[in-house]
């Protein structure tokens, strides 16, 4: 098998196997690039000499057999793949390692040396060898630092380790140390310890089998990726195309009071909903807009809000989210439908006193922000009904 190979459209159901056969056997590639197209896009048109030209710069570069294979996938012709991958535009270029998805796809500059230098970046080490532990006090304490020590590079541990670097270096700051460097933090052998962010916060230590790739994944991605993430204008189309809606907290960038009791609040009442919704916190100044949309300025910050991606609903006063279960409630709320029922047509009769007169009061909540963040029209062809898929 070539290092990197294209494989034409005539040649889509050999893809096909590939697609398979990489998943299940020991010969799959350390890295493969799928292109997901759709012959009639004109985007997929414009990407595919530009992917192909890629692929062969980078066979030149990496000439040694199974380290990197460019593929495409027609999703008209599997439409099957295509569901199975989450296809929602095209063209989309998502990267494997080992047979295994990574959760970011490729959303770079759509060119021969952007591609080219993205799949270099990828090969690149991803951790950082540390020659004394005195670096350790040098450490951007704002990230997430994850340090393995070991005795030996030469060893499963350090394998597993290292396999995990290469699919969270995105999410994670990941070092290693060895031999006689790292002597002083094995005391009972080889050992991973996660450094959060902040000086004050404990560090935590791995205690499951390092030689484990399930457990020693699950545990570093754990805390690589939070629980509340930050939304930029850089992620703001990863995050939409989670497809789910957002808990957002708006708060000044200084205001980290603000954050960690709504972190606190968010792990004790809401870890069940983590599948349904994304918790997510917003620099006030960067993203003002979105406020002016609720009627709110970053003077009114912080504020705490839901955008379902058709509209945008507030949760009221920042303090009651110490109230035990508000905050949980405004979510069933959005999950039952009644804060959508709630803006157009005033409050829900069972929230009424026996007696009451209920007036059926007509508005209309403000539409989804966040929404604009979703994949551009001029990028990409948009699927309208995923199902059609």
């Amino acid at each position: 098998m070539n290092p990197a190979v294209f494989l034409s459209l005539p040649d889509l159901r050999c893809s096909l196997l590939l697609l398979v056969t990489w998943v299940f056997t020991p010969v799959t590639p350390e890295i493969t690039i799928y292109f997901f197209l759709c012959e009639e896009c004109r985007f997929s048109q414009m990407l595919h000499p530009i992917f192909e030209e890629a692929s062969n710069v980078i066979k030149e570069e990496y000439p040694n057999e199974n380290q990197v294979v460019f593929a495409r996938v027609d999703c008209d012709q599997h439409s099957d793949i295509a569901q199975r991958y989450r296809i929602s535009k095209y063209p989309t270029l998502k990267l494997f390692r080992n047979g295994m998805m990574m959760k970011r796809e490729y959303r770079g500059q759509r060119s021969v040396k952007a591609l080219a230098d993205y799949i270099r970046q990828q090969k690149s080490d991803p951790i950082q060898e540390l020659h004394d532990l005195a670096e350790i006090t040098t450490l951007d304490r704002s990230k997430r630092n994850i340090i393995g020590y070991f005795e030996q590079k030469d060893s499963e541990n350090y394998r597993v380790f290292e396999r995990v670097a290469k699919i969270l270096h995105d999410d994670c700051t990941f070092l290693s140390a060895f031999g006689a460097v790292s002597k002083p933090e094995r005391y009972s052998g080889d050992n991973i310890v996660y450094k959060p962010p902040g000086h004050s916060a404990p560090d935590m230590v791995y205690l499951g089998y390092m030689t484990n790739f399930d457990g020693t994944f699950n545990w570093i991605q754990d805390k690589c990726v939070p629980l509340v993430r930050e939304i930029t204008f850089e992620n703001g189309e990863e995050l939409t195309e989670e497809g789910l809606p957002f808990l957002i907290l708006f708060h000044m960038k200084e205001d980290t009071e603000s954050l960690e009791i709504f972190q606190n609040e968010v792990a004790r009442q809401l870890i069940s909903e983590k599948g349904t919704i994304n918790f997510l916190h917003a620099d006030c100044d960067k993203f003002r807009h979105p406020l002016l949309h609720i009627q709110k300025t970053p003077a009114d910050c912080p504020v705490i809000a839901i955008d379902s991606f058709r509209h945008m609903y507030v949760f009221g006063d920042f303090r009651d989210v110490l109230i035990p279960g508000k905050l949980k409630q405004f979510v069933f709320d959005l999950h039952s439908g009644k804060l959508h029922r709630e803006f157009h047509h005033g409050p829900d009769p069972t929230d009424t006193a026996p007696g009451q007169e209920v007036q059926d009061v007509a508005s209309s909540p403000p539409e989804s922000s966040f929404q604009k963040l979703a994949p551009s029209e001029y990028r990409y062809t948009l699927l309208r009904d995923r199902d059609e898929l």
